[in-house]
């Protein structure tokens, strides 16, 4: 594939954080529940994608026809993960329904990862709440998943739970990075938004595992980044931490993205992706680079490819996935 000037694309980049959404079709093992689905953001998500609710199965296959389209296009990205999200569980490790807002069933995302091998990879999600954790840790690893993610504010876990010590040993067998989102949780209903500290990775990073925090440990909040010092220390006390890029072009974590851009000695840690299907804005680039830079960022239209423009335009160096899979 080649650039409209005739040059070859440099397609090499992996997004690692990319959202598989999907509907309950009877088959696939999702589940959302009715108040998200009456959602503003869903909703939108609908509009935005010309999706309807009325119709899973065809809705499910225009989601991936859409991402699909994006990322052939793309001019840097090669691949994606897709991640799935696990749902709310019990004291006694079982799956609660009525607390859990959505799910997006581990099958589904390493089936759909196995159907396209060349445009994704599978991120399963496991709460490590659950009572089988450690034996899905193994299950989908031999499936072929390359990270596991969680979002412990919309999960209700504490990953610094020393409960969950076998989980993060498993996964540090397995060489299966955790990718755990960090901050306020604004899309989900969190009860204790606290268990989004980044310093409570501390109890995987311990036990071995690839840490790797989402958004940068940015907090979320509009220009309030309490957690840069832990940024700061958890990167330099464990080889094994690392941070992705994903939402950072957000209104809301401009800051993060902002601070960064002058530290270079962070970017080493720094893994790209993009928090799709979320929106990349540029407007932390205005007065900050040239015209012809900024008209740049303004004309690509790709997200996966302006998130890669904005941040290089800004000089936020990242790396990608694959660097560190192969050294896992």
């Amino acid at each position: 594939m080649t650039t409209e000037t005739g040059a070859p694309r440099n397609k090499t980049l992996i997004d690692c954080h990319v959202h598989l959404a999907a509907l309950p079709d009877g088959d696939n093992g999702c589940f959302i529940s009715p108040k998200m689905l009456r959602s503003p953001l869903f909703r939108f998500l609908l509009w935005k994608h010309d999706l309807s609710p009325a119709h899973p199965r065809e809705t499910n296959a225009r989601y991936l026809e859409h991402l699909m389209t994006e990322l052939r296009a793309s001019e840097y990205v090669q691949k994606v993960v897709l991640l799935g999200m696990d749902g709310f569980y019990d004291q006694t490790g079982l799956l609660n329904r009525q607390h859990t807002e959505f799910l997006i069933s581990n099958d589904y995302v390493l089936n759909t990862a196995k159907s396209y091998p060349d445009l994704f990879l599978a991120g399963p999600s496991i709460n490590p709440q659950r009572e089988d954790a450690v034996d899905e840790v193994h299950r989908v690893a031999d499936a072929g998943g390359v990270l596991v993610k969680a979002l412990p504010n919309a999960q209700h876990f504490n990953p610094a739970d020393p409960r969950y010590k076998p989980f993060y040993r498993a996964l540090a067998e397995r060489k299966l990075p955790f990718l755990s989102h960090v901050g306020y949780e604004f899309s989900l209903i969190g009860k204790d938004q606290s268990v989004g500290d980044p310093d409570r990775l501390q109890v995987a990073l311990d036990e071995g595992a690839t840490v790797i925090a989402a958004h940068a440990c940015s907090y979320g909040l509009i220009f309030y980044e309490k957690f840069i010092p832990t940024l700061r220390d958890l990167v330099n006390r464990y080889p094994n931490f690392y941070c992705d890029i994903s939402a950072l072009t957000l209104p809301n974590r401009l800051r993060m993205l902002l601070y960064l851009r002058h530290y270079p000695d962070l970017h080493d840690r720094l893994l790209f992706g993009t928090d799709y299907p979320l929106s990349v804005f540029h407007l932390a680039a205005w007065g900050r680079v040239g015209f012809g830079t900024l008209g740049r960022m303004i004309r690509t239209k790709n997200r996966f490819d302006r998130q890669v423009e904005v941040c290089r335009g800004l000089r936020l160096g990242f790396r990608s996935l694959g660097d560190i899979l192969s050294s896992t």
